[in-house]
């Protein structure tokens, strides 16, 4: 079963989708260049590229990602833009949300990357339950690396004197991140790892490109 199948829309539905919230990136990112607001310009500018990368995809490399799969990048990114313009502050859940989405996008991709890697090579073989904890691991070392970065873009925009794009809200808020890291991993880890087999393809068309050089 695809995640389009899963979210019981149409692919043509889901595609509507993503314009409409790419369009909202777009306008975020040319308003916070005419008002000078920088770090919304960089959030909003960085996002909708992110959203572009399934049709690049196509494009270069005649891959068609699950138009779902889409969908659910589109939506990770934008909850992250939108939380940036004030819900994080305003909304105590809302950053909870966000990171498990994240967090359920970012298991599915270190799924997919096993997998590809298990497909590549004969001397590849992980155990069901092993694969369960790799999900887990990949996503916490994600968000370690994604806190860490938010801190480095903190203190180099406080340095440069101009509005950071990332906001650091202290150790409290870092450790409820990664407990919600947690659920989106263990949400893949235990129900919906097979959702992600649409990525496999291209990490596996990646590998024998590297093989090959």
């Amino acid at each position: 079963m695809t995640l389009t199948d899963a979210l019981g829309l149409s692919a043509a539905g889901e595609r509507r989708l993503v314009r409409v919230l790419q369009f909202l990136l777009g306008g975020l990112t040319v308003y916070g260049v005419v008002t000078f607001q920088l770090g919304m310009a960089a959030n909003a500018g960085v996002a909708l590229g992110v959203t572009l990368l399934p049709a690049l995809l196509r494009r270069e490399y005649g891959f068609t990602m699950d138009a779902g799969l889409v969908l659910l990048i589109t939506v990770a990114v934008v909850l992250h833009v939108v939380g940036a313009l004030g819900p994080y502050r305003w909304v105590s859940w809302y950053d909870e949300i966000t990171h498990t989405v994240s967090a359920v996008l970012i298991a599915g991709i270190g799924y997919a990357v096993l997998l590809a890697f298990e497909r590549h090579s004969a001397a590849v073989e992980v155990p069901a339950a092993v694969r369960g904890v790799f999900i887990l691991v990949f996503v916490l070392a994600a968000g370690v690396a994604w806190e860490v970065l938010e801190f480095a873009i903190a203190e180099l925009s406080r340095v440069l004197g101009v509005g950071s794009p990332l906001v650091v809200y202290g150790i409290e808020d870092i450790v409820t991140d990664m407990v919600f890291n947690t659920v989106g991993a263990l949400l893949v880890a235990v129900w919906g790892s097979g959702y992600f087999d649409d990525f496999v393809p291209l990490v596996r068309r990646w590998l024998r490109s590297v093989d090959e050089r």
